[in-house]
């Protein structure tokens, strides 16, 4: 018994140890989707977010990021056509060739805490997003311009949506 409550108190006082520990931020929840930090990191340095000159890079990045995970539920719902692995391969070769060296491209992966299967991955979903857009915004001789008939409608999901904002600038 004795034996017992020492263990208890071991594994409670190893627990208290790590609870003051930051493993990363949950910025936004999008359908129960987190996204970090580290996922904003990533996309802002590997480029896969466009860069915008705004006060709060952050907020842009995460803004761009909810977009992207509300769009990807559609897009699963709508199972476009699945991108080749060539076309994947080109779109890696794409994000490393904005590097000035293989080392550099790898101290980013490293420094973003993400690997390239999970590169791959995020690449292989942007094409997808990608071929879902074209087929659905493919009208020829549409009034209003492409990029305003997407935005139209990505506010639309946005108002249909379950998220979460959870980013507080300067915390």
């Amino acid at each position: 018994m004795r034996g017992l409550l020492i263990t208890s108190l071991l594994c409670v006082s190893a627990v208290s140890l790590r609870a003051g520990e930051t493993i990363d931020r949950v910025l936004a929840l999008v359908a129960g989707q987190p996204i970090t930090l580290t996922d904003v990191t990533a996309a802002r340095d590997l480029g896969l977010v466009p860069a915008r000159a705004t006060a709060d890079p952050i907020r842009a990045v995460l803004s761009t990021l909810i977009d992207r995970a509300l769009i990807l539920a559609e897009v699963d719902r709508y199972a476009p056509p699945e991108p080749s692995a060539d076309m994947v391969d080109r779109e890696l070769e794409q994000v490393r060739a904005r590097f000035a060296s293989p080392q550099a491209f790898d101290v980013t992966l490293a420094r973003s805490g993400i690997d390239a299967g999970h590169l791959r991955q995020t690449l292989r979903e942007d094409l997808r997003i990608r071929a879902y857009l074209d087929q659905r915004f493919a009208a020829p001789g549409a009034e209003q311009p492409r990029q305003a008939l997407v935005d139209e409608w990505i506010a639309g999901l946005r108002r249909r949506a379950d998220v979460i904002d959870l980013y507080l600038p300067g915390r």
